[in-house]
């Protein structure tokens, strides 16, 4: 018996730690091509400068990914309380301490560096939710623990919409429909609760009345700006943006050739407008190769969730996928007018140092999963 422990524990050593590759590869991938597009948009615009901040950020960003990386993922769920709590607190913060830029309050300063909590309140609603979920797999059919979920995500949801974040609520409303779904909630109940949620949002989008009421100002000047021509200037940076992916063509113009980029008629393109600098100077081509690295990214996502034995890690897996595929669809269909503009970044591609090591973070958490479960096939 103590022969065979050891046998297997040998071969345990000498096969490893399971590493998803692939997914880690994706990731590294992306950041690359974010780098090389804040290069190209920076060099003519700030001399390279947000090009060498992310950079930095993307060292940094060593810290988070290590800590998801190697803490046990049961650690989280034991410290759930905890980590909800350092979440309410550091949005709360953000009220009472935090720094205006462009109408809403998201962000506190730590010295040279911007902190958003809204964005960690992600992965941090992600956990606290499927580690209650996970203390109640004995009354997960039950519709009351389902109405319970919703008022475990309520106050940050509540705090993030005061500061006002909308896309960031977003974000959290559909990691709870998909953390609930990954969770085993009948299905019956999320079909109530997308219907209240789609007629609520109907409500606002359609009715200038409940707009007026819900939506700030520019967040009304953005619904009402979808769609419309370039007439008065107001929605500029949506127009822009197409004519920039529109001159790209099939292959591009090529890397630092952009000319709507290097003219500067894309406000905020190394934000929420990046993918514009790919489109442009990569063309189809570019623009198709980014997409399908995207693909590939949430593919490994789908298989380290579709492996995961534990319901812990599997409903995880579920709302990270589900946060960071809402932000890339939302981002690229603003940037084509498919949506209104909603302030959503392009994972691992979109300048600022939070986002990042929140996709960074999400990573080194996944392959953590990943490396503790049952192989998979390619």
């Amino acid at each position: 018996m103590t022969t065979l422990s050891s046998s297997n524990s040998r071969t345990e050593q000498r096969r490893g730690p399971r590493i998803d590759f692939w997914l880690l590869l994706s990731s590294a991938f992306l950041v690359t091509i974010g780098l090389m597009s804040l290069y190209s948009e920076g060099v003519t615009r700030d001399n390279g400068a947000d090009f060498r901040k992310q950079m930095m950020f993307a060292i940094i960003g060593i810290v988070p990914f290590g800590i998801f990386a190697i803490i046990h993922p049961k650690i989280w769920q034991r410290i759930a309380n905890v980590l909800y709590g350092i979440n309410l607190v550091a949005l709360t913060a953000v009220l009472a301490l935090g720094s205006r830029k462009k109408g809403a309050e998201r962000w506190i300063e730590l010295g040279p560096i911007q902190f958003q909590p809204s964005e960690m309140a992600k992965l941090l609603t992600v956990l606290t939710l499927a580690a209650f979920y996970a203390a109640r797999q004995e009354t997960i059919q039950k519709t009351s623990t389902f109405l319970l979920s919703f008022l475990h995500i309520l106050p940050p949801l509540v705090l993030i919409l005061l500061q006002p974040h909308l896309g960031a609520a977003m974000v959290i409303v559909v990691s709870w429909f998909a953390v609930s779904l990954v969770s085993g909630v009948p299905f019956r109940n999320l079909a109530i609760a997308f219907t209240v949620f789609f007629a609520l949002a109907a409500a606002v989008l359609t009715i200038p009345a409940v707009s007026a009421k819900v939506l700030h100002g520019y967040q009304q000047e953005r619904l009402n700006e979808m769609g419309t021509k370039d007439s008065k200037g107001k929605n500029w940076q949506t127009e822009r943006a197409k004519i920039a992916i529109g001159v790209g063509g099939f292959s591009g113009t090529g890397f630092l050739k952009g000319e709507q980029k290097a003219a500067h008629f894309i406000p905020e393109q190394h934000d929420d407008f990046v993918i514009t600098v790919i489109g442009e100077e990569g063309g189809l081509v570019g623009t198709t190769m980014v997409l399908c690295a995207f693909g590939f990214f949430f593919y490994r996502i789908w298989l380290v969730m579709l492996a995961a034995g534990d319901p812990f890690y599997k409903m995880i897996g579920g709302g990270i996928f589900a946060a960071l595929f809402f932000h890339t669809f939302v981002n690229i269909a603003m940037v084509l007018q498919i949506v209104p503009v909603v302030g959503l970044w392009l994972p691992f591609l979109s300048y600022g140092g939070t986002a990042l090591w929140l996709c960074m973070a999400c990573v080194g958490l996944m392959l953590n999963i990943r490396r503790r479960e049952r192989p998979l096939l390619f």
